[in-house]
């Protein structure tokens, strides 16, 4: 566990901000994949008691940052390339569904809500804020499938999302490319969506989800 976290923690929410920090040294890739999450040490580093950091960790593994394992503790999340590969399999079925749903019943408050995540990834470029920008990203991606009023397709991504934010920490912890670019890549995503032409934005969200596209996938 790295020793320059930053100041001490105020007495209010003591597991939000628990939760907050050693989330972010996750997704920025200072704690690897594997790492052991000691409970005590980030304690002490925190200063702070033993129960908000257990809480905050519960957490990460509940959120799939963090895998738990009995009598011998909590450890970032680790994901084998086969899982990778079955992963990404099922989410450009699910994104491939989800895109053509949405483009055939355009829907201007499904646009706008897209249109706040694209606008979080600008401004999380611009200040170069990675927790930021992969939040924005994967919500970006739910609300597809949250708008395309299929029931159960945010009922699959549910299932899914703590795997991808796992492996999407694994496939790129310290990337270091033009995360604007990646910005106007999902605003092209959302074009499609726009164009009203349910095959254009298949193939355009289902290029994506494999990584084939040029922008840089969550997997």
């Amino acid at each position: 566990m790295p020793d320059a976290i930053g100041q001490p923690l105020t007495k209010v929410l003591l597991s939000d901000q628990v939760y907050a920090r050693v989330r972010r040294l996750i997704i920025e890739g200072v704690l690897e994949p594997g790492a052991r999450l000691v409970e005590s040490e980030i304690a002490r580093q925190f200063e702070v008691s033993q129960a908000p950091v257990r809480e905050a960790v519960r957490r990460l593994v509940h959120e799939g940052l963090a895998d738990h394992i009995p009598r011998r503790g909590s450890f970032v999340a680790v994901v084998s390339q086969e899982d990778a590969h079955h992963a990404r399999a099922v989410r450009v079925a699910i994104e491939e569904l989800a895109a053509r749903t949405v483009a055939a019943q355009p829907s201007g408050t499904a646009f706008e809500a897209l249109s706040v995540q694209v606008e979080a990834m600008r401004k999380a470029a611009v200040q170069g804020d990675v927790g930021g920008f992969r939040d924005a990203d994967i919500t970006f991606h739910r609300t597809v499938c949250e708008v395309s009023g299929n029931p159960f397709l945010p009922k699959l991504w549910a299932v899914m999302e703590p795997s991808l934010r796992a492996l999407r920490v694994v496939s790129d912890p310290l990337f270091t490319g033009d995360w604007a670019a990646m910005a106007e890549g999902h605003a092209r995503l959302l074009s499609a969506l726009q164009s009203a032409d349910p095959d254009l934005a298949a193939t355009k969200f289902a290029a994506h989800a494999r990584g084939d596209d040029g922008i840089l996938s969550d997997l």
